[in-house]
């Protein structure tokens, strides 16, 4: 059965989100930029900035990435040892997981709020073509606080076996 056919008896195709979008756009712009940059090598004709761009853009494909695996539930997990414990010790073991996530991206958080408070008026940007900062720092911060409550919503809450 083809897993793309989408006729009757077989499951609709994912709904895809905002956050989908925002990283899948990233990724295009990135793929974009470096070929264009890469052609613009060859020709004799390179283009400056490109480097800063394709950073911006991985940044917002990076934190759409992070947010989107945390809340379907997505990230990279070793089953080996989970599987094997009873249904209790399991759910404790993962909602253990989901506190030291937390834990982890509320430090992140800590340190991406601090470093965007203590820059805010710096007007910093990009040496060529001046992106400004502040933005991606806004993006960082709201994502690792995203995701911090994401892990401990999860953990509050997690009852799976």
């Amino acid at each position: 059965m083809d897993p793309l056919a989408h006729g009757p008896g077989s499951a609709p195709p994912p709904r895809r989100g905002v956050l989908f979008h925002v990283g899948a756009g990233g990724l295009l712009a990135v793929m974009i930029v470096e070929t264009v940059s890469v052609i613009g090598r060859h020709i004799g004709s390179p283009l400056l900035g490109a480097l800063e761009l394709i950073q911006a853009a991985i940044l917002l494909a990076a934190c759409a990435a992070m947010v989107t695996a945390t809340a379907t539930d997505a990230h990279a997990t070793v089953h080996l040892v989970i599987d094997r414990l009873s249904p209790p010790l399991r759910v404790a073991l993962l909602r253990v997981g989901a506190l030291l996530s937390a834990l982890f991206f509320t430090g992140l958080f800590a340190g991406s709020l601090w470093l965007a408070v203590d820059f805010w008026h710096g007007h910093e940007q990009s040496e060529l073509l001046a992106i400004p900062f502040r933005p991606l720092r806004a993006i960082v911060t709201a994502s690792t606080a995203a995701i911090a409550v994401l892990f401990l919503r999860r953990a509050v809450r997690s009852t799976r076996p």
